[in-house]
């Protein structure tokens, strides 16, 4: 009996299993979002995604779009120079740089647009690249190729081991510069705004920074045309 009643005034204390992964509390976790973010009092950008992760923990820090992200771009009077919208997107906010996966497309006031499954945002060197196959569309021609390259604006890029519709003198200087090459395929570049023809370059110089490690996006879709 005395062995018994020892054994029902033992209190058993109820707690939760530990917390392994660290990094997986996040600051911040909001869900239908629509919000303007500025810049030196300057609204800049609207962000429109169904949800936004904000992780300080992990290294590096970053802001999390699983689930999609929108984003309209604004000038100094308000009006829209252009929108970006990805099936998922990280930003590692102390680098100042995006990662956008998944079906990535832009377009801009100048007609251009643009569609790949990666696009890497470097708000430092305020570029655009892209290691994956990558389609531009301007209203004088069509690119596509592996690797992309571009300023914020749009207006100066570049495109390697590119193919697609050109106008006959970007075929000519094309040709010279495979004879003078050896036959290897060179990269195009050309400017948006001037409407100047594309010129053969050697292969485009890559990144000083590094990319981010690469994710899978949440959908998985290849690009359609």
């Amino acid at each position: 009996m005395i062995a018994g009643l020892a054994a029902c005034s033992e209190q058993k204390s109820h707690t939760a299993p530990a917390v392994r992964d660290q990094d997986s509390a996040s600051l911040m976790v909001s869900y239908g979002v629509n919000t303007l973010i500025s810049d030196s009092g300057v609204i800049k950008y609207r962000i429109v995604t169904e949800r936004w992760e904000v992780n300080t923990v992990r290294v590096p820090s970053r802001w999390i779009f699983e689930k999609g992200i929108f984003m309209e771009q604004y000038d100094k009077t308000f009006h829209i120079e252009g929108y970006i919208q990805a099936d998922s997107a990280w930003y590692y906010d102390q680098q100042k740089l995006w990662e956008l996966r998944g079906r990535v497309s832009i377009r801009n006031v100048n007609g251009l647009i643009f569609n790949s499954e990666e696009l890497f945002w470097d708000g430092v060197r305020h570029e655009f690249y892209s290691h994956q196959f990558s389609r531009l569309v301007t209203p004088d021609r069509t690119l596509e190729g592996t690797y992309f390259r571009s300023d914020e604006q749009m207006m100066h890029y570049e495109v390697s081991n590119s193919v697609g519709s050109f106008q006959t003198d970007d075929m000519e200087n094309t040709d010279n510069s495979q004879s003078s090459n050896g036959g290897q395929q060179p990269s195009t570049s050309g400017q948006a705004s001037s409407g100047s023809q594309p010129a053969a370059t050697t292969q485009p110089e890559q990144p000083v920074r590094p990319a981010a490690t690469r994710r899978a996006a949440t959908q998985k879709n290849n690009y359609q045309q």
